[in-house]
């Protein structure tokens, strides 16, 4: 079932009617496709991608979740995203809960939300890509229960020709943890600065 498909569709205030008369396809085709039943061709992709507001690559990254893994990753406090050289999210897993995967596909960050730590995302990301190397930061971002510090992996995602053609980056909520350090931190300066 392809959940995110329906709730663009619905998003829209389109029926299955109406979406497949947009895309001059069968309604029956069309709620296949809802389904998971049947995979789009590229080019019936490409049209409902259109009339919904999606990326058209969002349908053939179905096959290749594992659900073990997935469910392993959905309570955890790492989000993983794909992003294509504008920047643009073609594939986003686990978000914040301040946002919706359908809000973020196609868009930029700072589209999404522009503060301090999405145009440092945004230049890291690039940075990825220009220079073709992995990298590391800790980034803060300002979200509704105040701010909260990921540790962000990047890397290039290239082509079979070894060209770049986006970045992915894994990120990994450390807020908890770092405010966990900074009792410890204290109480050991505590004890280092007076040995008695």
């Amino acid at each position: 079932m392809r959940e995110w498909l329906i709730q663009a569709r619905k998003q829209k205030g389109y029926t299955q009617e109406q979406v497949a008369m947009q895309c001059f396809i069968d309604r029956s085709y069309y709620a296949q496709i809802e389904k998971g039943t049947r995979n789009p061709s590229m080019e019936v992709a490409k049209k409902i991608s259109t009339a919904l507001g999606v990326n058209p690559s969002t349908f053939f990254n179905d096959q290749y979740e594992e659900p073990s893994f997935l469910l392993m990753l959905r309570n955890s406090l790492m989000v993983i995203a794909y992003c294509n050289l504008n920047l643009e999210y073609v594939w986003i897993f686990n978000p914040h809960e301040d946002f919706e995967s359908m809000n973020i596909l196609g868009k930029r960050d700072d589209e999404i939300a522009n503060n301090k730590g999405t145009k440092e995302l945004m230049a890291f990301k690039q940075e990825i890509i220009d220079t073709g190397m992995k990298m590391r930061k800790k980034i803060h971002f300002p979200l509704s229960g105040g701010e909260n510090t990921y540790d962000v992996y990047g890397e290039p995602i290239r082509d079979k020709n070894g060209e770049v053609i986006g970045v992915i980056t894994i990120s990994l909520d450390v807020t908890k943890r770092n405010k966990a350090k900074k009792p410890l931190i204290q109480k050991t300066k505590k004890k280092t600065s007076n040995p008695f």
